[in-house]
């Protein structure tokens, strides 16, 4: 695991489905097309798809720490 944590702000989400595109493997849609957070701390391998997917999101619900 790595040291990042991924965070959204899921009231605010648009549901444009950009973090799904960039990173399907973290990243899903419920059936209202909202983000859901698959795994909250990606593996080191993943931080790249989790960084495209944090600044894809136009609404900019998703952080990372």
């Amino acid at each position: 695991m790595s040291d990042v944590k991924i965070t959204v702000e899921r009231d605010r989400c648009i549901g444009a489905g950009q973090c799904v595109f960039n990173a399907p493997e973290l990243f899903d849609q419920d059936d209202e097309g909202t983000v859901v957070v698959l795994e909250e701390q990606p593996s080191p391998e993943q931080e790249p798809a989790a960084h495209a997917a944090e600044h894809a999101c136009p609404a900019r619900v998703i952080s990372l720490s």
